[in-house]
């Protein structure tokens, strides 16, 4: 397993880290995780070199916490490094930030946190952080122990992620990071920032919520024909595992196959040649066709006030996009719960302050809602 230092310490990380956003879950529908299949995961994860764990406070619906806290129990302390969020939009005072933090320390059952970051920082989250006193209260915690090394993980624009750098002295960032957002979204400006202020660069979403496991057809073909003996995810991972001030790459895994063929590609790891970084653009160049709808699945958006499954609203959408099989959008369609569907969105606008993405959410909806009436005008 590929590992790397923090910064100049003797602290040896997983180049790959466990992200326990998208756990293995009982149902499709629902945010339960299944304990056996997932402990199963961690056990893998660690057994094989993987030794940073990150959750958060709200992925699964808050269950992630508590199920890390209970997988972690059988493994000594010290053979992990474990990482988790605070998340400033779920405090209504300043109180709400101690308390959400004791809690987290309960759940996960640790003492301490060797990686700690303020989630998801935008110009409305970091100016509530400021508000609030968050830095200055997890700092005190830093200097109390409870927190090893103090971060924040980042969606917004790279102007606002340069006032965040400059505002306070933080120990890493973590940044969304992929070949499809390197010119997209900004990453690259953003990895730029991070180097220059000396941040170990914590990846997120490399394989873009599995968009780049499968991206298209064609991108498919050129992946494929470059490396047969590769998946496609494979070159996401290695994208982003390759450029120097990356840290950890986190891949949200939701079955072994996935954890297994990362850690295959994190072992004896092999960085991008000239020529892989060519087919990549090609790839991308396919990707940009397609009309395709760019959510991750992180689900920042729920719950929505009037049912609608907005995430899963977008992988139905995307997947017809790729393969136009009507048929099979119409099925799965129908066999989403009738509460869940674009029909009840009202384009209040609440989903879309959420959006990691910055996805303009009620437009996209409105344009599946008529898609949806074209498609099944006959049905």
């Amino acid at each position: 397993m590929l590992k790397r230092n923090y910064k100049d310490s003797a602290l040896s990380i997983s180049v790959l880290g466990l992200g326990c956003m998208r756990l293995p879950k009982m149902s499709p529908d629902k945010e339960d995780i299944d304990y056996e299949k997932a402990q199963e995961m961690v056990d893998y994860a660690l057994a094989n070199g993987i030794n940073y764990i990150d959750t958060a406070h709200m992925y699964h619906d808050g269950a992630s916490e508590e199920f890390v806290g209970h997988a972690l129990k059988k493994h000594d302390r010290s053979s992990y490094f474990l990482a988790t969020k605070m998340p400033i939009w779920m405090a209504e005072t300043p109180a709400d930030v101690e308390r959400i933090f004791n809690l987290q320390l309960s759940r996960l059952q640790t003492d301490y946190f060797d990686f700690y970051l303020s989630h998801s920082l935008s110009t409305e989250n970091f100016k509530k952080c400021v508000d609030f006193g968050v830095y200055e209260f997890l700092s005190k915690k830093k200097a109390e122990g409870v927190i090893h090394h103090l971060g924040f993980s980042f969606h917004d624009k790279p102007d606002v992620l340069e006032k965040i750098c400059n505002t306070y002295e933080w120990d890493f960032a973590q940044m969304q990071l992929n070949y499809l957002d390197w010119e997209m979204q900004d990453a690259k400006q953003q990895y730029e920032i991070l180097e220059r202020h000396h941040l170990p660069c914590i990846v997120m979403e490399p394989v873009r919520g599995g968009t780049l496991a499968n991206p298209c057809n064609t991108a498919n073909e050129l992946l494929q024909a470059a490396r047969p003996e590769k998946s496609i995810a494979s070159w996401a991972i290695r994208y982003a595992a390759s450029l120097p001030n990356v840290m950890t790459v986190l891949s949200g895994m939701s079955n072994m196959e996935q954890l297994t063929d990362n850690i295959g590609t994190m072992t004896n790891f092999e960085p991008l040649t000239e020529g892989d970084y060519a087919v990549i653009e090609k790839a991308v160049e396919a990707y940009k066709t397609k009309d395709t709808v760019p959510c991750t699945g992180c689900r920042y958006c729920m719950d929505c006030p009037f049912g609608v499954d907005i995430p899963k609203m977008f992988k139905l959408y995307n997947q017809y996009a790729v393969d136009k099989d009507k048929e099979a959008y119409q099925k799965a369609y129908f066999e989403t719960a009738e509460s869940e569907r674009v029909d009840h969105c009202t384009a209040c606008g609440r989903c879309a302050l959420h959006c990691p993405q910055a996805i303009k959410i009620p437009e996209k909806l409105a344009m599946i809602k008529d898609l949806t009436k074209e498609l099944f005008a006959s049905v």
